[in-house]
């Protein structure tokens, strides 16, 4: 007999399912049966928000779902962080937990791990939860959740399973078939009304965001043909070449992007929820859109939220792109002002060079260090300050090698999970490198010992301000005593080598390139500790 657990492993495997994080339990060994027998690889965590955040990472470098078995009650409260920065960003992520037998749902019995309404619990970080009443419904709820990943806006799902339907015979649903689904295309009319609007616009501008990632060609196309500027949110880093001329990066948040924004008469936007984190970062308001705003993107409610679209397009980035492109190929374009697009964005980076503070400096001369060391690098980030310079000042050759908590949900300690999942879904052996405060790593430092166990080589720069510098600064600005900032840091090289890890403290450049190299050398984790203090005096920019 084929249990319902043991089916459900083989449909993920057909649905391409490679990874999966997890930390088995009582209630969830029935999933495992199946898994022992499969060519699904599993990596435990030490905390189910880690098995989250790993399954983000991964989602993020490979652009296939991450995938979490988890178990009943504490598991799933414990992962629902996770599922909330996932959901914030977009993020494609399964979530399969155990929960009561269906005879127990919601019976308040003091059952093991009972809650009184799983599913309604998570609902709120989920695109959708769904309780699985009996075996048969598997294929279907499985063809759901692929559905959105594959065609619509990705945000994580849950599926539950009653103890009984875990083990329920389902021999006959070994025939099943995974559905796969194609992205919306784009509707003609709204096509010819946007490229007519770009065909004539003097000043035409692209905001572009992570739901645009895959469109990252077509886009470039685009910008040249228009002479527009890009502006990339930082999930879209890397869509646009660091050196191209028409890039203005990540910087709208900034008063002099602003300015340039504020210039243009046609403003495309496309996969971007013109959302807060990415515009506003500062939190002061004043993000305008004069010009006529197309918006495109794969969720509906999106095109009208936050700024009204003067056209609106529900469709897939790169398709709805390519129509743009191919449309505009069947007219005659009119001549520009020569002195927007390239040479308007060159202005931009003259100003904003002049503007960067000594700190700024030396945390993106830190980033660009790495960079240099190691140019293939992914970097994963946490809520820290070289991640928050790195955000307006760093810009990459490819996308899908830099994201971070910091936008969003913003929570702490997701950057040494994520760079873990992040290895595993890259799976070229280049190097992924992890980003964090002192703050952030002691929320997740166990998961340390899972980098050891999983064997994957990432790299943990370690930003050492010895408490929660960004909030404390923030505190102090609005005339706030600091409390609860200045915590305590452990000996982090200590605690790292007593986990299995190689780790070291360095001062300057130099040492960070030998230390960054040593470390691409070895089959498993480095921390490497910098002291804040220490390098804002070595570099001196």
């Amino acid at each position: 007999m084929a249990t319902c657990g043991e089916v459900l492993v083989k449909l993920l495997e057909d649905y391409g399912v490679e990874q999966v994080f997890g930390i088995p339990g009582v209630h969830t060994v029935e999933l495992y049966r199946g898994l022992a027998r499969s060519s699904i690889r599993h990596v435990t965590p030490r905390h189910e928000q880690g098995a989250g955040f790993m399954a983000d990472g991964y989602a993020r470098t490979s652009g296939k779902p991450g995938v979490c078995f988890i178990i009943t009650g504490p598991g799933m409260t414990n992962i629902t962080t996770a599922m909330g920065q996932a959901y914030a960003d977009s993020i494609p992520m399964l979530v399969i937990s155990s929960v009561q037998s269906r005879s127990q749902l919601g019976g308040g019995r003091g059952k093991l791990h009972e809650l009184p309404n799983q599913s309604a619990m998570i609902a709120g970080v989920a695109a959708f939860s769904h309780t699985l009443m009996s075996a048969a419904q598997l294929p279907g709820v499985l063809a759901r959740a692929f559905a959105l990943f594959q065609a619509g806006r990705p945000r994580p799902v849950h599926i539950e399973i009653p103890l009984d339907v875990l083990v329920e015979n389902a021999d006959a649903l070994l025939g099943s078939k995974p559905i796969s689904v194609a992205r919306a295309g784009a509707a003609p009319s709204a096509i010819k009304q946007m490229t007519q609007l770009l065909a004539c616009a003097k000043r035409p501008l692209i905001l572009a965001g992570g739901g645009a990632i895959d469109a990252a060609p077509a886009l470039t196309r685009l910008a040249e043909t228009l002479g527009a500027p890009v502006a990339l949110t930082i999930n879209a880093k890397g869509m646009l070449p660091a050196a191209h001329p028409l890039l203005i990066g990540s910087t709208q948040t900034l008063v002099a992007t602003r300015a340039l924004v504020a210039e243009a008469d046609v403003v495309l936007a496309i996969g971007t929820e013109l959302a807060e984190t990415d515009y506003d970062v500062t939190f002061a308001g004043g993000f305008e859109i004069p010009g006529a705003l197309l918006r495109i993107d794969i969720d509906p409610d999106q095109t009208v939220r936050n700024y009204t679209p003067h056209v609106a397009l529900v469709a897939d980035a790169q398709i709805a792109t390519e129509a743009v492109l191919a449309e505009l190929d069947s007219k005659e374009l009119p001549l520009r002002n020569t002195d927007w697009g390239s040479q308007r964005v060159a202005r931009l980076w003259a100003e904003l060079a002049l503007s960067w503070d000594a700190a700024t400096r030396a945390q993106t001369l830190f980033l660009s260090t790495i960079l240099e060391t190691l140019p293939g690098a992914v970097m994963v980030g946490d809520s820290t300050q070289p991640v928050y310079s790195g955000n307006l000042t760093l810009n990459l050759d490819h996308p899908r090698r830099w994201f971070n908590s910091s936008t969003g949900y913003g929570t702490l300690g997701y950057a040494l999970p994520a760079a873990i999942g992040a290895w595993l879904g890259r799976g070229d052996g280049q190097p992924v490198v992890c980003l964090i405060g002192d703050g952030g790593l002691q929320f997740s430092l166990p998961e340390l010992a899972s980098a050891v166990e999983a064997r994957t080589p990432i790299v943990v720069l370690l930003w050492n301000n010895q408490g929660y510098e960004e909030i404390k600064k923030y505190m102090v600005n609005r005339a706030i005593e600091p409390v609860g900032v200045d915590i305590y840091t452990p000996d982090f090289v200590g605690v790292a080598k007593a986990l299995g890890c190689a780790a070291e403290r360095i001062e300057g450049i130099e040492p960070l390139r030998n230390a960054l190299l040593a470390a691409s050398d070895r089959q498993g984790p480095t921390l490497i500790e910098i002291d804040q203090e220490l390098w804002m005096k070595e570099v001196a920019v």
